[in-house]
């Protein structure tokens, strides 16, 4: 990842937007910041929640609360507890996101 024309800024989370995205079950809650060519998101998945598409997009993502499951498209899964982060590049491996009790994420790409 290389990190373009971003100036130095703080973001007050609590004063983004929060919009919803409906995932196979359940739902996912964004407050989203993009500048020059990132996108900077906390990410709130609801209990439940599981992702409709596999993602082949580039991440670092850090779990801040909760517990989330990872699922590659190669059949593995990974379970993340809070403090623990994955990064990926960008079409390297498919993955989606599941929670049974719910997640707090924080996630760049």
């Amino acid at each position: 990842m290389r990190i373009e024309g971003v100036p130095f800024a703080t973001i007050d989370w609590d004063k983004v937007p929060e919009t919803e995205h409906p995932g196979e079950t359940g739902a996912a809650y964004w407050r989203k910041v993009e500048m020059g060519n990132i996108r900077v998101r906390r990410v709130r998945y609801a209990p439940g929640y599981q992702a409709d598409h596999w993602c082949s997009k580039g991440h670092v993502l850090l779990v801040l609360e909760g517990e989330l499951t990872t699922e590659l498209k190669n059949g593995t899964a990974v379970v993340m507890a809070a403090g623990m982060s994955y990064q990926v590049a960008d079409d390297a491996m498919p993955h989606r996101s599941r929670t049974a009790g719910g997640a707090t994420l924080f996630i760049v790409d």
